[in-house]
């Protein structure tokens, strides 16, 4: 029986269901992996002192621009801008001829007369690069220019515009069509005006704004056995107004 107060030399006790170590062998047993110290981010990256004057300015923008819009909105509300009206008054038509041997043309004179109101009681209208277009259903056959003009509130004005052809080449289908509305008593017309224009209420404007104005079936009493001319027939015509 060993003493126990003697100190312990070999190697320690091998664990249940393992063999004793040999002699001269170096420690059998795996030792403990070392234990892994977490890693410590060191933020290396210092930001440049101007990255928060941008945020700043970045922030200061985009508030404006909100104020901003709001400010627009309201104005627009309190305001309520009103398309203007176009309405045409009269159409005339003279010196009007087809033909279609080997080409097919057309040649007239036209003037149509428009009264253009505007309905707004707090803004005024100016009225810039004003064009008209004269056609026959889809196909154009005369353009023309108009002078620029502006309306104060609840203004109208009339606005003369003329159109003309002189053996103008047209589609042999539209020769077609006019000659045979003409043998009905009539032929029809369509007018169209496009102008730049922008709304104002005393120092206040709205961005200029492309206006589009369709005036539709314009009916011209025109017989085949007329000298070629003829006028609107019935009432004046409201056209349709869009931006």
């Amino acid at each position: 029986m060993q003493d126990p107060s003697r100190p312990i030399t070999g190697y320690p006790a091998a664990p249940n269901g393992f063999p004793p170590p040999q002699y001269g062998a170096a420690y059998p047993y795996v030792a403990p992996p070392p234990q892994q110290q977490p890693y410590r981010y060191q933020n290396q990256y210092r930001p440049a002192s101007s990255r928060p004057f941008m945020r700043r300015f970045l922030s200061a923008m985009i508030i404006s621009f909100v104020v901003m819009g709001v400010v627009i909105l309201v104005l627009w509300l309190v305001l309520r801008p009103r398309f203007p009206v176009f309405r045409v008054e009269s159409l005339s038509l003279s010196k009007f001829s087809t033909a279609s041997n080997s080409s097919s043309s057309i040649t007239g004179t036209w003037n149509a007369r428009f009264a253009v109101y505007n309905p707004n009681k707090k803004m005024s209208i100016s009225y810039d690069v004003v064009e008209s277009g004269l056609f026959y259903g889809s196909e154009l056959i005369s353009k023309t220019r108009l002078p620029p003009f502006k309306q104060g509130k609840r203004n109208q004005t009339v606005l003369n515009a003329a159109f003309s052809a002189v053996d103008s080449y047209v589609d042999r289908r539209v020769v077609n069509g006019i000659n045979g509305d003409r043998a009905r008593g009539s032929v029809s017309f369509n007018v169209e005006v496009e102008a730049r224009v922008q709304f104002r209420a005393g120092g206040w404007r709205v961005r200029s704004r492309w206006l589009r104005v369709w005036c539709q079936s314009l009916a011209v009493g025109l017989s085949s056995n007329s000298s070629g001319s003829g006028n609107l027939i019935g009432a004046p015509r409201d056209c349709r107004v869009a931006l």
